[in-house]
């Protein structure tokens, strides 16, 4: 298999860890989710659907704001990730064999911060590959670079504003919305970091560029 074969591989497979860890978070929605997922079943409440569906659609609006605005953020990856995070979402979904909310809040809370997790090592996982950011990525880039805001801010005020735009459309806003961040963000830069060092790897043997130990 090719390098770039095998970039896709990976870029894929952190797309499915991604698509996974929300679903599962979605099972235990009362706890609060991420707030692009709160929009997302917050829509898909209210005009059916369904919640994948309402993933591609907002992602497809924000490519095409980027590609009016900076259209250097657009790439092939771009649309893969707007275009697959959805489908595989609803794919887990409707297998119907993740845990769902239970009578107990510690086992909904560990269930909840096993998607956080799942879902931070598939975004380091496909960031990682190389192969394009996605569409919500590439609008935070973009009005980060509009706006002077830094990166951090410029995702602070657009999730900020996401969140309550859902919260009013009657999304799942509550504790763990507010912890999302904080958890996943760690997990989703270890990840990348071990991804992309295994990555280099790869590469500096494909080339023969091993380092003679002293």
């Amino acid at each position: 298999m090719s390098l770039r074969l095998f970039r896709y591989f990976i870029f894929f497979l952190g797309l499915t860890f991604f698509g996974l860890g929300n679903a599962i978070a979605v099972n235990v929605q009362s706890l609060g989710l991420h707030p692009w997922e709160v929009l997302n079943v917050a829509l898909f409440e209210r005009f059916g659907f369904t919640i994948g569906t309402w993933s591609v659609m907002c992602g497809l609006v924000l490519v095409l704001i980027v590609f009016v605005v900076d259209r250097k953020y657009i790439n092939i990856g771009t649309f893969l990730n707007a275009l697959s995070i959805g489908p595989i979402m609803d794919f887990f979904l409707h297998l119907n064999i993740l845990p769902h909310e239970t009578a107990h809040w510690w086992l909904n809370i560990l269930i909840l911060l096993t998607g956080i997790i799942i879902t931070g090592i598939g975004g380091g996982i496909y960031v990682a590959a190389g192969i394009g950011a996605g569409p919500r990525d590439g609008f935070m880039l973009s009005v980060s670079e509009k706006t002077g805001l830094s990166v951090s801010w410029a995702r602070i005020v657009v999730e900020s504003i996401i969140l309550i735009i859902g919260f009013i459309l009657g999304g799942p806003v509550f504790i763990m919305t507010f912890a999302y961040t904080f958890i996943q963000s760690p997990v989703f830069q270890f990840s990348m970091k071990l991804m992309r060092s295994f990555i280099v790897s790869l590469e500096k043997k494909r080339k023969g560029q091993f380092e003679v130990p002293l």
